[in-house]
């Protein structure tokens, strides 16, 4: 499902920190049915795999984005060694106006992929933006919409600065991780599922 020659093909860029980003990420004979089995998500925050409901077409894509042929190719594109870091992968589905404030990415992630599952996309808010800093959204050397098959890849530094203006409501995405072991592993998923279970109980879930 994976296209990996678009991933392979797509420009790595260096400023202000190493990233790249495709708009094919998918191949195009199964993007629907990955959008189609996205889990229902009723509640914001990042939500461990585990604890969704996915369809079949979305589990094959997550087996081949936690696949070796993917880690190799990303270990070939940003010239790191990626063997043998633990994975750690969430969705989300929901968003809250206080989400995608400017941040950086935790020192216990060396790569973060990014993947979006919207069929569609309409207003400012939600777009991804590269920024040169940790103080103006404005300030950005790109921005990237949120469309179903649109993958963002970058590597992890003291200035991995992004974030987006601000959106409420549905945005689907997956956001996978390779982490510096299985410590930082461990402490994501407890933080994550926690999250998880409060926001659940908050929004009368069951």
């Amino acid at each position: 499902m994976l296209n990996m020659s678009a991933i392979r093909s797509a420009p790595l860029k260096r400023e202000p920190y190493p990233y790249l980003v495709t708009s094919q990420a998918i191949l195009p004979e199964s993007l629907a049915a990955v959008v189609r089995d996205f889990p229902p998500i009723a509640h914001p925050g990042s939500i461990p795999v585990a604890q969704s409901r996915t369809g079949p077409a979305f589990e094959q894509l997550l087996q081949e984005l936690e696949g070796e042929a993917f880690r190799r190719l990303l270990a070939e594109r940003f010239e790191l060694p990626l063997d043998g870091y633990p994975i750690m992968t969430t969705v989300r589905g929901v968003m809250r106006s206080k989400d995608g404030r400017i941040h950086t990415d935790s020192r216990t992630k060396v790569i973060t992929v990014l993947l979006y599952l919207n069929a569609s996309w309409e207003g400012e808010g939600g777009h991804l933006r590269i920024l040169r800093g940790g103080d103006d959204i404005e300030d950005y050397v790109e921005e990237i919409p949120p469309l179903a098959g649109t993958m963002v890849v970058f590597q992890v530094t003291d200035n991995c600065w992004h974030g987006h203006k601000p959106v409420v409501g549905k945005r689907q995405s997956i956001q996978m991780n390779y982490l510096t072991g299985g410590g930082a592993r461990d402490k994501h998923q407890f933080f994550h599922n926690l999250s998880a279970r409060l926001k659940r109980l908050k929004s009368g879930a069951a």
